[in-house]
Order: C-alpha cells, then sequence, then structure tokens
C-alpha cells in the first residue's frame, strides 16, 4: 500500500485548493501509472492510493480525497462492496468507477453509478494497452478536473449564493501532450491555476439565457443527448414521460463504449417495458420503441420509402465524443423539422450545441436539464448558451413536461 498524506495549507482556501484525488486498484502497475498521470496535471495531486477497497475506507476520512478512482474487481473488497461505505463515512464523495471493458464489469459499472457512483472509465483490456492509451489518459484527467471542481464549486455554495455545479463546456488539451516539468515547475503551474480559477469564480455571475418559444407541432421524435449522469437521468425522464413514448421513436446518443450501451438498452427495457435497443444500420424507427447509439459508432436518422429509419456511421470522433450527440440532432432536424423534439442532460463538453442550433433552424424544439439537477453542467449548458433552447428544466420536471409536450398539450 502507498499512502500519500498532504501536509495542510493553511493559507489556501477550499476555493483555491488542488483537488485531492485518491486511487484505488488492486494492480501496483495501474496505480502506479494513475498518479504519475495525476501528480502531471497541475489541478490535481494524489492524496493515497491502495490496493483494496477495505484500505480505502479505513482511510477515507484521513486522507480526505475530493474524488476516489475505485477498481471494480478487488482482492478482500470489491469496489461495488466498498462503494456504499465510502459513501457513508464521506457522503459528498465524488467517485468514479473504472472497469475494463467485459460484460460482468460493465454491469457492476452501472449497477454502481445507481448506488451513488458519479461516473465511470472504461479501462482497456491490458496494463500495456493502458500505458498507451492516450485517449484513456485524457478522458480519465478530464473527468476527475470537471467533478473535481464541481465537488469543490457544490461545496462552496452551502455558505454562499454561488449557483450549485457550474460548469463551464470546454475543450481540455491532451494532458499527454504537456511537457516534462520538474517539482518545482508543476508546483508553480498548480498555484497559477488555482489563482486563475480562484479570480474566475470570484467574478462569475449568472449567466442570462434566452429562450425561443416551443414548435406548434406535435413531435414525431423524440432525441436524447447524455454524457456523465446520463444513465441516471435518461432512466428518470423516460419513465417520468413513458406514456407519451408510445407515439414517438425515441433515440439516444449516450457517451458510453460498446458493452455498456448494450446494458444500458438491456436496463431501459426492464424499466420502461418498452422495446430499448442498441439500433441497427437501416432500423425503421417505430412509436413506442427505444435506440440507443452503439459504443464506438455514430447514429443518424434517414429517410427511406417515406419512413425514418437509423443509420450507423464509423466515421472519426466528432467534440472527441463517438458516438457524438452533433450527428444524431443535425440528422433528426433534417428528417422531422418542426416535429422533432430534443432533450439535452447532464454530461461534461459541449457536445450537441451544434445540434441543437440545427433543430432550432429547423423549427423543432430543445429542452436542456437545468444546472442544479445536473452531474456536470456542460452539454446542457453549452445548449442553453446557444439562445435556442425552448425550455431549462429540473431533471423531476422534464419526464412529465416532454409527456405534455408528446400529447400535444400546452407547454
Amino acid at each position: 500500500m502507498y499512502t500519500k498524506t498532504e501536509e495542510p495549507k493553511k493559507e489556501k482556501s477550499n476555493q483555491t485548493a488542488p483537488i485531492r484525488v485518491m486511487v484505488v486498484d488492486d494492480s501496483v502497475v495501474i496505480r502506479g501509472l494513475f498518479s504519475r498521470w495525476i501528480e502531471a496535471d497541475p489541478e490535481l495531486e494524489v492524496v493515497a492510493t491502495h490496493r483494496n477497497g477495505d484500505l480505502a475506507v479505513k482511510d477515507i476520512e484521513r486522507s480526505n480525497p475530493d474524488v476516489v478512482v475505485l477498481d471494480v474487481e478487488m482482492p478482500v473488497m470489491d469496489g461495488l462492496t466498498a462503494l456504499p461505505k465510502l459513501l457513508e463515512k464521506k457522503r459528498d464523495l465524488i467517485i468514479v468507477m473504472a472497469s475494463t471493458l467485459t460484460r460482468r464489469n460493465a454491469e457492476t459499472s452501472l449497477k454502481a453509478l445507481s448506488l451513488g457512483a458519479t461516473d465511470y472509465v472504461a479501462k482497456p483490456e491490458t496494463t500495456r494497452q493502458t500505458a498507451g492509451a492516450a485517449d484513456f489518459q485524457r478522458e480519465l484527467l478530464e473527468k476527475l478536473r470537471m467533478l473535481g471542481r464541481g465537488g469543490k464549486r457544490q461545496k462552496r455554495t452551502r455558505t454562499s449564493t454561488e449557483p450549485v455545479r457550474r460548469m463551464r463546456a470546454e475543450i481540455v488539451n491532451d494532458p499527454h501532450q504537456r511537457p516534462a516539468e520538474t517539482t518545482a515547475e508543476r508546483a508553480e503551474a498548480r498555484a497559477a491555476i488555482r489563482r486563475s480559477r480562484a479570480a474566475g469564480l470570484q467574478g462569475a455571475g449568472k449567466q442570462e439565457v434566452t429562450l425561443r418559444p416551443y414548435s406548434s407541432v406535435v413531435p414525431r421524435v423524440l432525441a436524447i443527448g447524455s454524457s456523465t449522469g446520463g444513465p441516471q437521468a435518461l432512466q428518470r425522464v423516460l419513465t417520468d414521460a413513458r406514456d407519451g413514448l408510445l407515439k414517438v421513436p425515441v433515440v439516444i446518443t449516450q457517451h458510453m463504449p460498446r458493452t455498456f450501451t448494450t446494458i444500458l438498452a438491456e436496463h431501459l427495457h426492464k424499466q420502461l417495458q418498452l422495446p430499448s435497443k442498441e439500433a441497427e444500420h437501416m432500423d425503421v424507427l417505430k412509436p413506442g420503441h427505444v435506440y440507443i447509439a452503439p459504443g464506438g459508432i455514430h447514429l443518424k436518422i434517414g429517410k427511406q420509402n417515406g419512413q425514418a429509419v437509423s443509420l450507423l456511421e464509423d466515421g472519426a470522433p466528432v467534440n472527441f465524443c463517438k458516438p457524438s450527440v452533433d450527428p444524431l440532432f443535425e440528422s433528426a432536424a433534417e428528417v422531422f423539422g418542426t416535429a422533432c423534439l430534443a432533450l439535452v442532460l447532464t454530461g461534461m463538453g459541449s457536445d450537441g450545441a451544434y445540434g441543437v442550433n440545427a433543430i432550432a433552424g429547423k423549427g423543432g424544439s430543445v429542452i436542456a436539464q437545468d444546472e442544479a439537477s445536473s452531474v456536470v453542467w456542460g452539454m446542457p449548458g453549452a445548449a442553453a448558451r446557444t439562445g435556442n433552447c425552448s425550455g431549462i428544466v429540473p431533471l423531476d420536471q422534464m419526464g412529465a413536461q416532454v409527456k405534455r409536450i408528446l400529447k400535444g398539450a400546452a407547454r
């Protein structure tokens, strides 16, 4: 076991302190690799690493991390067992599950989300692949930064007036491209970023959002884009809107890798008792059916013989994402025009914003999840800032709103 506990930084406030990360994995190589990546990032620091969940639970109060990267399969105590114990000791703890792309691990990771984990990362299948996976490194560090910032801001708002989870939609430079730094240079870089972040937060104000009218046409499709926090948000919205879903096909792009999207479709089928599946190329889109973009493939909507069909496209990532929300929204706008209703749910980055403009340009309607109910207000925040949304709605009210619109009732 390797544990590092930071000396108290009396001159630093919670507002400027780096994001504290605990790494829990039974592989000493993975613990070391993740630690080096994290320590090389000016906004992050490793406060502890442990080889199993039991040691992490025992150390959580002493190390006091903001974020825990938690492996699924470990001896003594696995990640799923440790998860509720960690949250019991620290209720506001952010936990990112880490697992390889097996069906069993994907099932476990999705179950962990329902038990309180914030997000997950899919590790490459071997240690060698992990060490050389620049995309995985970028994804892990970006999630730690974004989720860690959000957790810190949420804590601060308990005694301030700043809105909860104010997160910027942003493109983060690839961390592996950062040149090697000495310890002193890294410390100075951290300090500079923390000063910049503090100054920005002190001057941050509530950004006004302009809304446009809803389409007067009853929708004939419901298109949804989601990312971090999306599985839970999807289940809530679709369950609340279920009766209205019988009238339209539901087409979803959730940022997830292969295997995870298969299991998500199965979970939605059980939850909704509606046909739900990963979309296949040239599926005819039927009312009352749910179609999910397969991991690693873009999902678009086309038209054949007067019917809307699904199109799978193995193209380059869009907004660093594959599948991406933008291709889905842009194609839905082309096929359905004023009869398109789209939702942008919780997630990092700005994927979907171009698609929101496309839908509005064709006369359709877009609803974005509000900031307070989002795990990360990146995607919905970017959508809101286009000025082309018709509603910014809390998660617990969104399903009822969607159901009214799909049934042709007043907005």
